[in-house]
């Protein structure tokens, strides 16, 4: 499957990212499908003429994690939603199952993070790290047998790499299938039946670059997430 375009002008492109779609090239991601690659293959953008602007990317999305993704179309365009995420002026939604029920249903995650020493490819709350915060909110609580799980909605008001998926750990409560932070032996219990990470980047809201035009856009939960969610039962309060 290959990103679906939600939206395209003159100045920008609004992606539907698969999962199992890697943001960025890298050294590793050789036999792998990129977005970068992608456009590069796709488009013929002014901005492909700038090696350092990542053909346009302004942000990424791990390689499970599905949904919308920013890109630009020109230098200009790129340098004022850059600057836009780094003074918190974009308001990012997701959608996460995660294990047990979060308490209060509502609130908010505060904690520092920094790469592991021991694990250069993950992260951890660290004192010293950069500072991180998280909104949720528990939409659906469900049960599958023994197991309580809850459906969250998310905003991210910094932009950490792992950001939501260390945060909902340091919670106590997991993403469902995350193969870094719940655990071996639970993603492989949930990867039965949820075949990968449930996180999904389900809306955002941010000023066009150019017309400074408040934009919205939203994106539903994917076929093999919501495949998994049927697999549950609701749980009754």
């Amino acid at each position: 499957m290959e990103p679906k375009i939600i939206f395209e002008d003159e100045e920008i492109l609004v992606l539907d990212k698969p999962s199992g779609w890697i943001t960025n090239d890298a050294e590793t991601t050789k036999d792998q499908p990129t977005i970068q690659g992608w456009l590069r293959r796709s488009f013929t953008f002014p901005i492909f003429s700038f090696q350092e602007l990542r053909n346009g990317i302004v942000h990424r999305l791990d390689k499970e994690t599905s949904g919308i993704l920013l890109v630009a179309k020109t230098k200009k365009a790129f340098e004022e939603l850059q600057r836009q995420f780094k003074s918190r002026e974009v308001q990012k939604t997701y959608t996460a199952l995660a294990h047990g029920a979060p308490e209060p249903p509502r609130g908010e995650i505060s904690a520092p993070l920094g790469r592991l020493s021991w694990r250069r490819d993950r992260f951890g709350v660290l004192p010293g790290g950069r500072e991180a915060s998280t909104e949720y909110k528990v939409i659906t609580n469900y049960t599958l047998k023994t197991d309580s799980f809850s459906l969250l909605e998310l905003f991210p008001k910094t932009g950490r790499t792992h950001q939501i998926r260390v945060h909902l750990k340091h919670l106590g409560h997991p993403i469902v299938s995350d193969e870094f932070y719940a655990g071996r032996k639970t993603a492989r219990k949930d990867r039965k039946w949820c075949p990968r990470l449930f996180l999904h980047a389900s809306g955002i809201t941010f000023s066009h670059p150019i017309t400074k035009k408040l934009l919205k856009f939203n994106s539903k939960l994917p076929q093999d997430l919501a495949s998994a969610l049927g697999m549950l039962s609701l749980r009754e309060k």
